[in-house]
């Protein structure tokens, strides 16, 4: 719903009723994660993807359809690789995907979601999409707060609405989206009920610490791929907005003492790019940056420099499984020589280690490209 809200937040103003399409569960090389959104409006505007185009026609043609009976609706498409042609999505993956009505008497909350999402508030949105009790009935959770129900009237009410939000308020932590399945009253052990939790975390933090041109190029395709950057550097000269441009923030501060201080915000999907490569900057911002739980830290230099940076970390009292944690020489081996070639290789290790790839050219694996259920 990200992706759209812009769109979607200017017909529930104006008081419309639209069509959203959510993916909620996928299977195989399905082409877009559960959360994906499209949107479709009174009047015919489409706004998103849940496909990447493969069956969009058909998600278009039942969101219209749900739009007049007002009942929401769990599609699946596609059923195996040999006929993914005939379904549309030719990757032979599956959807799973929930469309329903949405409007301001079917989704009340939808105006304290969107200002949250705005806000970088984490809140995340539960809602039934199969088993006993209504499809599409829905429950938005907060970290101290939630509103909605996800069985409106029932005696197991309470019982329900309280395991889920308990789960929620966990994916929230880790920024994970997907379904969680319960007993009728909430029973974790049990699977008679599938509740689709759609988590709105703030975007995940990159630091980038050394004002320096490597330092511009990872700062812009760390905001592609969807960070909040921040670059830092104790330069005032260089150290500007101006030659940060993509950059969220540009801090003018010792590297290691502006860690130190933001200590408390530094969470297991922050990643940290060290590209001062000067001991008198890395070595004090490394020895805080390993005691952190960012989940990435990495560092700028040749061989000749990390062997030297270990040598100093050591020697400032790190452990070897705190030097473990040390990704240096930064980036993927891809022969990169310019900055942006350089950043390609770090976001590609970004982005290895959060799905868990190999690294390894495509045409030399097997199996499926996408790590999954």
């Amino acid at each position: 719903m990200r992706d759209v809200l812009d769109e979607i937040a200017g017909w529930y103003a104006a008081g419309e009723t639209f069509g959203l399409a959510t993916v909620v569960n996928t299977f195989r090389s399905a082409p877009r994660p559960a959360g994906a959104a499209m949107a479709v409006s009174a009047d015919g505007e489409v706004a998103g993807s849940v496909s990447g185009g493969c069956v969009e026609g058909a998600v278009y043609e039942l969101a219209q359809s749900v739009m007049e009976s007002g009942e929401p609706v769990v599609q699946r498409y596609g059923v195996s690789d040999d006929d993914a042609f005939a379904v549309g999505l030719t990757c032979g993956g599956i959807l799973d995907v929930l469309v329903e009505p949405v409007g301001p008497a079917t989704f009340p909350q939808f105006p304290e979601v969107a200002a949250a999402i705005g806000a970088r508030e984490p809140v995340a949105v539960a809602t039934v999409v199969a088993g006993p009790g209504r499809i599409g009935a829905r429950r938005v959770v907060w970290r101290d707060r939630a509103a909605g129900s996800l069985a409106p009237g029932e005696p197991h009410e309470a019982r329900l609405n309280a395991a889920v939000d308990d789960d929620a308020r966990g994916m929230l932590a880790q920024g994970l989206t997907g379904q969680r399945h319960y007993g009728r009253e909430g029973e974790r052990r049990l699977d008679d009920l599938a509740v689709f939790v759609h988590s709105f975390a703030p975007p995940p933090r990159l630091l980038v610490f050394g004002a320096i041109d490597f330092a511009a190029a990872v700062a812009r395709i760390g905001k592609f791929l969807g960070y909040h950057v921040t670059v830092c550097d104790a330069r005032p000269v260089f150290a500007t907005p101006k030659r940060f441009p993509d950059a969220d923030e540009v801090v003018v501060k010792w590297p290691h003492k502006y860690l130190e201080e933001a200590g408390g915000a530094i969470d297991e999907r922050t990643a940290i790019a060290v590209l001062t490569h000067d001991p008198k900057f890395d070595v004090p911002l490394l020895e805080v940056a390993l005691r952190t739980r960012a989940g990435y830290v990495g560092a700028m230099g040749s061989r000749r420099t990390h062997d030297d940076r270990l040598a100093r970390l050591r020697e400032a009292g790190l452990t070897e499984p705190e030097l473990s944690r040390l990704r240096s020489p930064i980036g993927l081996d891809l022969g990169a020589r310019t900055p942006e070639e350089t950043a390609v290789s770090i976001a590609a290790e970004l982005v290895q280690l959060r799905w868990g790839g190999s690294g390894r050219p495509l045409t030399d694996t097997g199996g499926r490209i996408h790590a999954g259920p």
